[in-house]
């Protein structure tokens, strides 16, 4: 189970290993992807994977937007979806795996 140890602006610690870059975490594997906009391909990989929850972390200070689009696409599959700043989305990420709930994270990493 994949597990959130530290989250600072630019950086991020997953299971003792270190990540420069925004990441995405789909059925416990942890994937790059750098984007200063939230495109579709950036979720669409967890949405594929059908979990229960998809968390969107929008960056230390929340400036990453989540499109209506997006937002649409997502509820259609019949998944939550929670947008928050990345600090607060790794600590509800760590929370619902805790309690072993499907879930998978496409987390900004700066701004």
């Amino acid at each position: 189970m994949v597990h959130i140890d530290k989250y600072q602006f630019g950086f991020f610690v997953v299971d003792g290993k270190e990540y420069d870059h925004d990441i995405r975490i789909v059925d416990d594997m942890i994937e790059r992807w750098d984007d200063h906009g939230l495109e579709w391909s950036d979720v669409e990989p967890a949405v594929k994977a059908n979990p229960k929850i998809i968390i969107i972390g929008t960056g230390s200070s929340g400036v990453v937007q989540v499109t209506d689009d997006i937002k649409q696409k997502i509820e259609q599959k019949g998944i939550k979806l929670i947008v928050e700043k990345t600090a607060e989305a790794c600590r509800i990420y760590n929370d619902l795996r805790k309690k072993e709930e499907k879930v998978a994270a496409v987390l900004h990493s700066t701004c």
